[in-house]
């Protein structure tokens, strides 16, 4: 299955800078059998674990996020960038590889206990991931998982994440 979904991935040279191989999902999301194999995978790693929430992160992270709350008969909750929400809301800074950026949820988004799913649909840095994690922890939720579709292992992003169960579907070794 691995391999198929390896196949659904379109590989975009140069973007969004020159040097950079872009790993682009959206053929993948318009392959039914592939969304629902990758929403399948996900949903199954992680049945059993009392879900209450599940959030993504803007943007890719809220398709397969919501689709993984449905599955999961848990709550969706959407992690956005700075200015993007519209009730009170929590604030998070992380660094860029050249700056800052923020991250914000809800502050009635998640419940001192619950357990959380955290998603996005690609691990590169951790920046942005780590990020959403200290939101949620900052709300009193407990991590149960941070889950990728994709990882690119070479940047070490999941070194970012320590302590916490990261699991991804597809990994590329290199650029």
């Amino acid at each position: 299955m691995e391999r198929d979904l390896l196949a659904k991935i379109r590989n975009v040279k140069d973007f969004p800078k020159q040097g950079i191989v872009f790993r682009d999902i959206t053929t993948l999301l318009k392959d039914p059998d592939a969304f629902g194999n990758v929403v399948q995978v996900l949903s199954e790693k992680y049945k059993g674990d009392g879900v209450a929430k599940v959030v993504g992160i803007e943007s890719r992270g809220f398709i397969f996020g919501a689709a993984l709350a449905f599955k999961l008969n848990a709550g969706f909750v959407p992690i956005r960038k700075s200015g993007k929400l519209p009730a009170e809301k929590l604030r998070q800074e992380y660094m860029l590889e050249y700056g800052r950026d923020a991250m914000e949820v809800h502050t009635d988004a998640i419940n001192k206990g619950d357990r959380v799913l955290v998603h996005d649909d690609l691990l590169a840095t951790g920046g942005t991931v780590s990020a959403a994690c200290q939101l949620v922890e900052r709300l009193g939720g407990t991590i149960v998982g941070v889950s990728f579709i994709v990882e690119l292992t070479y940047l070490k992003g999941r070194e970012q994440l320590g302590g916490y169960d990261v699991y991804s579907i597809l990994k590329y070794e290199k650029e």
